[in-house]
């Protein structure tokens, strides 16, 4: 993702810096997501992308330090121990919405000694507690600092990475498939860059696991039929709507991560790792085919419908039926989905073909 080329552009930026507790965070985050729903229109897409997520990061960082003065104030000291505030999923790939939820976790320095892990574990709940507060809905999937799962010391997410890529099960490659997109936010940065560094190693050690991670990622929905019409949601309340995020954003982001980690690239963001397998790859056409409908799923996620509740944004992320009733819309949705099932088709070949081999 191009990086914001100044964070000057965006004044209510400095102001988040500033913010000494929650409300004035609050406040800081809704002028500043305010500011970015008017500079849409006037800026390259992936620039203002770019500034949305720089807006996310500052917000982590001052939640933290917040979070930090008061259990220091309520009378749990100081963090006994150093830790990297990290984030995971689209926060972490660089790429997340005005609307996105948590994905985040903590790594903990190894000179923590047992007695005190309850710090940790009290103030992983409260920052989760406090994001929410700032507009980060939980994740559904629990992936976050409260959870013991997503909150260790080093050396044991260095065992827990070990154990995800020696079990090929579904839930360990799924945790390690997360685990792939950790991006450092805030504390210490030695923790995070050692956190790296065993997980780039762990992948060289298991060169099998980019098979593992493959199965898993041809399990997909159909988001075109036969016939080459859309597929929408059938039943509930977005009947006849079309889900963005997990019909065409996620299968992309899923493909090029497989393909990023079956030839040993360990980079966060989606552009990045498109970059790198293409520079591998020569002139491959599905690829570029591929980087250009990631760009149409990352603007039609980010141009969904949404709504201000108490001053924040929230959005389905769904395509609304009349929206899907102009033909531009239906031409280029179409088109990008059909970029969506050729690569997955060649994903599923290959997977195939490994299956076959495979004693």
């Amino acid at each position: 993702m191009k990086p914001l080329k100044s964070v000057n552009l965006f004044p209510a930026l400095s102001e988040i810096r500033k913010a000494a507790t929650a409300q004035q965070l609050r406040d800081e985050r809704i002028a500043c997501q305010n500011h970015l729903i008017e500079m849409r229109r006037n800026m390259e897409l992936r620039e203002w992308i770019a500034s949305v997520n720089t807006m996310h990061d500052l917000i982590g960082q001052r939640a933290a330090a917040i979070c930090e003065q008061d259990m220091w104030e309520a009378g749990f000291g100081r963090p006994p121990a150093r830790y990297a505030f990290v984030a995971f999923g689209s926060c972490g790939r660089q790429e997340a919405t005005l609307w996105s939820d948590q994905d985040n976790g903590l790594i903990i320095g190894d000179e923590l000694e047992e007695g005190a892990l309850p710090f940790f574990r009290e103030f992983g709940l409260r920052l989760a507690n406090l994001l929410e507060y700032l507009g980060y809905p939980k994740c559904s999937g629990k992936v976050m600092c409260s959870e013991p799962l997503w909150s260790k010391r080093l050396g044991d997410w260095k065992n827990q990475i070990s154990e995800w890529c020696g079990d090929r099960q579904w839930e360990p490659i799924r945790n390690f498939i997360i685990a792939s997109d950790l991006r450092h936010i805030s504390g210490d940065t030695e923790l995070s860059e050692a956190w790296v560094d065993h997980f780039r190693s762990s992948v060289e050690q298991h060169p099998d696991i980019g098979h593992a991670v493959l199965r898993n990622t041809v399990k997909h929905k159909a988001t075109l039929n036969v016939m080459g019409r859309i597929v929408t949601e059938r039943f509930g309340e977005h009947a006849g709507e079309f889900d963005v995020k997990y019909g065409v954003y996620i299968p992309l982001v899923n493909s090029i991560r497989t393909m990023a980690l079956q030839r040993g690239i360990i980079e966060t963001s989606t552009q990045k790792r498109m970059e790198k397998v293409m520079l591998l790859e020569g002139g491959n056409l599905l690829l570029e085919s591929v980087q250009r409908a990631f760009l149409t799923a990352l603007r039609l996620r980010n141009d969904t419908p949404f709504r201000v509740e108490d001053g924040l944004i929230t959005s389905s992320g769904y395509i609304p039926q009349e929206q899907l009733k102009n033909k531009t819309m239906q031409y280029e949705l179409r088109d990008t989905l059909g970029v969506v099932r050729r690569i997955h088709r060649s994903l599923q070949r290959e997977h195939r073909f490994a299956e076959r081999r495979s004693p």
